[in-house]
């Protein structure tokens, strides 16, 4: 599972899907054809158009449209070429060659070649750029262009997750070069090499991309897709419904009793899922509190993980143990577990001194109460609703929680970047590499990096170093499931539950292949047949 960068790469990377709901009308004319307008929401304003910036999953959504890496992950989760046509590895892992396509153009009209792959490997190794991406490009010992359509980069030593790594956004060495990228315009008004080119961004409002017709696998059939600000999700749904919007990821309750209506399904078409990712209570390790382990398995112990898939998921998730997917190769099913048990929750937060000795039903220690706040993110419910369910279950043992809910954009910038809150229900989402480098080792602790928590472990530190080195599975499954014992054993966060993704598509949509990447791995092969395209120009 690798953080944000790569991950929004892979779009809506999942498990296999089921389709619910009805097919195309019979007699319907179902032949491809360009046009439409393809219309979904985002909870929040994108950040930032730049990719080596970019640390939410607003701006990187579009971003994927917008911009190319090397490589990319296919339907059936195995790395594919896409501004390399091919590549060679050399017998000791080191050095790989990439052989690019020939006749790639940024959407301005300049000639795409070696040099911008060059480029951005250099800026993101750049410590005056200030990315949370910079670890894979860091294993490099030398980067070369040997030639406009010759790739080749040679690793200190063997590194598991290089090749993926190239998956990663290339960006326009003739419009960053000397620049400062943190103020350059490409921030607003991006220009990439991808199937989508960007047209214009309303704040609050809407951000509009058009099909790139020079796209080297074929113009997208879609004309025009338009993301609409809308940052909560039941006003989302509303817009459904009414046609405002042609694909919404779906709550629970929608999907289980919202959209079972005659209307909803002559409409849409509905997908069923197990997501590849995972919601945590991540704690703020600087904070005195939440350095005694014992009071972060007290808290696990207070929470009923099934109570949550059950009241907020409806039944659609699964438990949570680490982080990493129940389904995959790499998960270990045999690391502690902390069962409901208010009891026992009692007893390790005694051990901790934590006592209520003025029966006020809140514990507290050398005058201090056992209170704290959990932040979350505007938009969406489900969080909402699972720290609701938290709070109520952590005052029956003594614990008084506080809820702040933050609109996107600010939470990031001003809580979770900086490290002000205690704790946080938040979500990571990953893929197929198992790597967590940049979200577990204590080196990426730094501004806007993502081990945000602060957590340190030695033992971890050095089971992720050499998970990165070894590209036998069977070695690199020994080395992840001792890592997710450690951190069973030491619950930096309360790893909650693995929630299903259920999208819901416009009928008149075509060509959705349902894959173990999920749904968008096709997207540019979405189409609407002539006869029932919506939107005219």
């Amino acid at each position: 599972m690798r953080a944000l960068g790569i991950l929004f790469l892979l779009m809506a990377l999942a498990g296999c899907g089921r389709q619910e709901g009805p097919s195309p009308a019979a007699g319907t004319d179902s032949r491809p054809a360009y046009g439409d307008t393809f219309i979904e929401a985002s909870i929040g304003e994108p950040s930032t158009l730049l990719p080596v910036l970019a640390s939410d999953s607003a701006s990187s959504d579009i971003n994927g449209l917008v911009y190319d890496g090397l490589l990319r992950y296919d339907k059936n989760l195995r790395l594919e070429g896409v501004m390399a046509e091919s590549w060679e590895i050399s017998p000791d892992n080191l050095t790989i060659t990439f052989h690019l396509r020939k006749g790639i153009k940024w959407h301005d009209g300049t000639p795409f070649t070696s040099a911008d792959v060059l480029f951005t490997y250099q800026m993101y190794v750049d410590p005056k750029v200030p990315t949370s991406y910079a670890e894979d490009f860091k294993q490099v010992e030398k980067a070369e262009a040997p030639d406009p359509y010759t790739f080749r980069v040679t690793y200190r030593q063997p590194y598991a997750p290089a090749l993926e790594s190239w998956a990663t956004a290339v960006h326009p060495k003739h419009l960053l070069e000397g620049t400062d990228v943190t103020k350059s315009p490409l921030g607003r008004m991006p220009i990439g090499t991808g199937p989508y080119r960007f047209v214009e961004w309303k704040a609050g409002e809407k951000l509009v991309l058009e099909a790139n017709p020079d796209y080297y696998d074929g113009k997208p059939y879609l004309k025009r897709v338009v993301y609409r600000i809308i940052p909560d999700t039941s006003t989302q749904f509303l817009e459904l419904q009414s046609g405002g919007l042609d694909f919404m990821g779906l709550t629970p309750i929608q999907y289980s009793t919202q959209t079972d209506t005659p209307a909803f399904k002559r409409n849409f078409n509905k997908y069923r899922y197990l997501n590849f990712g995972y919601s945590y209570l991540g704690y703020n390790l600087r904070k005195p509190l939440f350095q005694d382990v014992r009071v972060r398995r007290a808290i696990a112990h207070a929470i009923d993980k099934q109570e949550l898939i059950d009241g907020v998921l409806l039944g659609l998730g699964r438990v949570a143990t680490g982080p990493y997917k129940p389904d995959t190769w790499v998960y270990n099913p045999n690391v502690r577990r902390y069962g409901y048990d208010p009891a026992v929750a009692g007893k390790l937060l005694d051990e901790a001194g934590w006592r209520d000795s003025d029966g006020d039903g809140v514990r507290e220690k050398g005058g201090q109460k056992l209170a704290f706040t959990i932040v979350t993110n505007q938009g969406n419910d489900l969080r909402a609703k699972s720290a609701e369910i938290i709070q109520r279950r952590l005052k029956e043992v003594g614990i008084d929680v506080q809820i702040r809910v933050i609109e996107w954009a600010t939470f990031l910038k001003e809580f979770i970047f900086t490290g002000n809150f205690d704790a946080t229900i938040l979500g990571w989402t990953g893929g197929p590499e198992p790597d967590q480098y940049n979200i577990w080792h204590s080196s990426k602790t730094g501004p806007r990096e993502l081990n945000f928590i602060h957590y340190r472990n030695a033992e971890v530190d050095e089971l992720l170093e050499r998970g990165r080195r070894v590209f036998d599975q069977a070695e690199r499954k020994k080395i992840y499931d001792r890592f997710q014992e450690i951190l069973a054993e030491e619950q930096p966060y309360t790893f909650l539950y693995v929630p299903e993704a259920m999208p819901a598509v416009a009928r008149r949509v075509r060509g959705i292949e349902p894959a173990p990447a999920g749904i968008t791995h096709n997207f540019i092969k979405w189409y609407v047949p002539e006869g029932e395209q919506k939107y005219a120009r």
